[in-house]
């Protein structure tokens, strides 16, 4: 965890070298849609995006080879208790 704005002052006097972040606290308002003819007024996000050293990208935890097959696997279990008739309570344990 950070404190973004110190951070962006650390930044700013060299105390940090780069930084590579993959999670912002107000990610949800920021990512996974087009923005590109909005006014963001998040100041904190948009001076770490305006330096060179900086990266940041959307949360993509859940994005590798094992989560997705978890997250299938899990909702065609769900699918299929209750296609059995096991209900909803037994649906909601497989998740």
């Amino acid at each position: 965890m950070i404190h973004t704005r110190e951070v962006i002052d650390a930044l700013k006097t060299g105390q940090v070298a780069a930084l590579g972040i993959d999670v912002y606290e107000q990610e949800e308002k920021l990512f996974f849609k087009d923005l590109s003819t909005s006014i963001i007024g998040d100041d904190d996000i948009q001076r770490l995006i305006s330096f060179p050293n900086v990266l940041v990208t959307g949360h993509q935890a859940f994005f590798t080879q094992e989560a997705l097959t978890e997250i299938a696997e899990s909702t065609l279990g769900t699918v299929k208790a209750l296609l059995a008739g096991d209900g909803a309570e037994k649906a909601a344990v497989l998740v």
